[in-house]
Formats: structure tokens, sequence, C-alpha cells
């Protein structure tokens, strides 16, 4: 139940240190977009090879955070956070001393396992650590690490890259993952241990068979997938078609960068209250904005404004999916990684498919596969507004049988759920 004394506490600390936590992994993951000259000549490859990277940090996100995720279900939530954030580290200090392009791979799989499984692990203990009608702002500041890693980390990255080297930027990312676990250590708290940490793997899994929960993930897919279906090629199409200089494009997804920066923090103000209307109008917008991106991509001036719009509604449906999602399962870790595996899997449709697409049909194709992928999620998000979804505290307490659970999850005390600081 919403009461005006939640509505008004103030966010905890510890969930803007969960927010670095995810600056560092988000900047780790783009890492090696803004290093592939470097990269290839440091190990001796080709360009197509690094960018095999990137796939291969993402497969190893969907397929290997759930994993991780699950080995880690009976360690106390802390705990789990502090040793993923560990392995974390040791694929980052490994890609940053690696002596061959095989080793480097290796590197990216474990950042990548350790980066998914780091994400459900924090939006999980984000839900915790905060009244049940204030998780959508709390996980909104969480995307925000994500936002700022787009926004300074690929930057930053890209500038140490090329002054000091491919190896100094791993370095880098190995520093802030130090300073990223140590807050966590000092000053992250929670009270407890949640109901699932004490059941076999497979009983927490029968969660992940609701229909409704299913219907929430492929929507997260979807929406991620028409996004990045534009996102992933706005440099060529920019240049190419808009006819912007090289050095301008920059400044243009700065301006991007800063729409979704804005739009997250409006989204996740809404997304408690108003979550499927909330997602109803941002992806319709959504496709309004790449229709319209894709219609007049040859106009600068409108191409630039449809494209802050894309920013403004896209990714930036991340606080409202994961509320939705916490609501049809319940806020495990395991739910909440796994959703970041469908949404992992958006980026790889988005992206993957309108490679594809381009050699054939040009390179407005991709934002047409967006306007695509964005009507679709809209049939998926539709069907919420005829039922009232079970609250993540009921279900999970239906799920598992653990009559006496449900108060002490839904709302955590205050005391506890601050950092020290603010005790």
């Amino acid at each position: 139940m919403m009461t005006s004394v939640s509505t008004t506490r103030p966010t905890p600390p510890a969930v803007y240190i969960l927010a670095a936590g995810v600056f560092a992994l988000v900047t780790s993951e783009f890492a090696v977009a803004g290093l592939m000259p470097q990269l290839a000549e440091g190990l001796g490859t080709d360009l197509t090879r690094i960018g095999y990277l990137v796939t291969i940090f993402a497969l190893a996100m969907a397929v290997g955070g759930p994993i991780l995720t699950v080995l880690l279900t009976r360690v106390a939530p802390k705990s789990a956070l502090l040793t993923v954030i560990a392995i974390f580290l040791v694929g980052n200090v490994l890609a940053a001393a690696a002596p061959s392009y095989a080793v480097m791979v290796v590197a990216r799989v474990i950042s990548g396992v350790a980066s998914q499984a780091f994400f459900g692990l924090a939006l999980s203990l984000c839900s915790r650590l905060v009244a049940e009608d204030m998780r959508g702002r709390a996980i909104g500041v969480v995307m925000n690490g994500l936002t700022l890693g787009t926004l300074l980390g690929l930057p930053l990255e890209t500038f140490v890259g090329g002054h000091w080297g491919w190896r100094a930027a791993f370095w880098i990312i190995s520093a802030i993952t130090v300073v990223a676990a140590a807050l966590i250590a000092a000053f992250v708290h929670v009270s407890g241990a949640s109901v699932e940490d004490s059941m076999p793997a497979a009983t927490r899994a029968t969660v992940l068979r609701r229909p409704h929960l299913l219907l929430a993930f492929a929507s997260s897919t979807l929406i991620i997938g028409a996004t990045f279906a534009a996102f992933s090629f706005f440099t060529p199409i920019l240049t190419e078609v808009s006819g912007f200089s090289v050095g301008v494009v920059p400044l243009l997804l700065l301006a991007y960068g800063a729409a979704t920066l804005i739009g997250n923090i409006v989204v996740a103000r809404l997304a408690d209250r108003r979550t499927i209307p909330t997602m109803l109008v941002g992806t319709g917008l959504n496709a309004l904005f790449l229709l319209g991106f894709a219609v007049f991509a040859g106009v600068p001036a409108v191409a630039v404004l449809f494209m802050i719009g894309i920013g403004f509604v896209g990714v930036t449906m991340n606080p409202a999916m994961a509320v939705r999602v916490q609501r049809e399962g319940d806020t495990s870790p395991l739910v909440n990684t796994v959703h970041a595996s469908f949404i992992t899997l958006g980026v790889i449709i988005g992206s993957a498919v309108g490679s594809a697409l381009i050699p054939t049909f040009g390179l407005r194709a991709p934002i047409v596969l967006g306007v695509v992928l964005a009507v679709a999620a809209l049939l998926t998000i539709a069907p919420a507004l005829a039922r009232r979804p079970v609250s993540s505290v009921a279900s999970s307490a239906g799920t598992h049988s653990a009559p006496a659970a449900p108060p002490a999850r839904r709302t955590v005390p205050a005391e506890p759920c601050a950092t020290t600081g603010s005790r």
C-alpha cells in the first residue's frame, strides 16, 4: 500500500553506490567498441575478430549471468554482490594483462558473466533497500549508472586508450571496480535473507514459467530491440544519410545521451504508480519517433529531433520494465538476472538483424525494423491493462508457501536499509 510517508522518503545512499557499480560494469561492456583499432594492433589480429569480442561479451551475459546467479542463491545478498564484483575484477585485470586474443576472449567471458549477475543482484538488492512503492524510483537511480556509463564511461575509455593504450583503459576500469567494491563493502547494508535463499533452485525457478512474466520478458526484449535497431547504426546514418560530418556526430550522440538521462528520471518517477500506461505511452511514442527518423533521416535538423525523441522514450523504459517484471514474478536475483538476459537478447536482435538488412535494403532498414519491434512490443504490453498484476510479495509467497515472509519482504525497515552514514 502506498503512503505519503514512503513517497516522500529519500532514496537511500546505498542505491547510489549500487549505481556506481553498474557504471563500472557498463564502462567495461562498451570498452571494446571504443578501443577496436588499438586492440587489433596490440593483439595482432583484425577488426573483425575484435568485433566478435562484443558478441562474446553479450552472449556470456545472456547465458552465463543467470547460471552464476543460481550458484549464488544460498549466499547472503551483499556477499553474493561482492563475490560477483570480485569475479568481474578478475576478468578486467586479465583483459588488461592479456598477452593474446585467446586470453582476451576468456577475460571477456568472465567479465560478461559477472556483469549480468551483478546487474540482477543489484536490482534485487535495490528493491529490498526501499519501500515497495519506491522501487521504480530506486531502480531509475541504478539505471542512471548505465546511462552515465554510456555517456561518460565510453568517452573516458576511448580517451585513455588513445593516449596511453588499451591496457591502461582496462586498468582504469579495474580501479573503478575496486572503488565501487570498497563502497559497497563499507556502506551497503541489508537485513535478513530472502525467502528464496533456503529453497532448491528448481523451486525458485518455477516462477519463470508464469505466462504473464514471460509476456513481460517479451515486452522488454522487443522494447530494447526496437531502440538498439536504430541506436546501433546512429553514426553511419547521421554521416551517410543525414549528411553530418564525423566531427559533429559525438555532439549529437551526447544530446541523445542527455535525453536518455532525462527520460530515465521521468520514467522512474512514473514507474511505480503508472507502470503499464507509462510503458504503453513511451513505447507508442518510440514507434512514432522511429518512424519519423526513418522517413526524415535525410533532413538533418528533423532527423536529430527524432533521434533525441528516441533517446527520451527508448531504453528509458527500463525502470517501468523492471517494476512490471518484479510484480509479475518476484524481486529475487534470479528473476532480475533472467530479465537482464532478455534485455540483452533485445540488443542482439536489434543490432544483428539490423546489420543483416543493411546490405539489401540500406541504412534506413534497421530503423524500420525498430518500428516493427516497437509495434510488436505494444501488443505484448496491452494485455496487462486488463488485469491487476500480482505483487512481488504476494506472488513470491504464493509460489513458495511461506506465509510468514510477506510482511518482512514488503517493506524493509528504514534503519537497516540506509547506509552506515545515514543511520
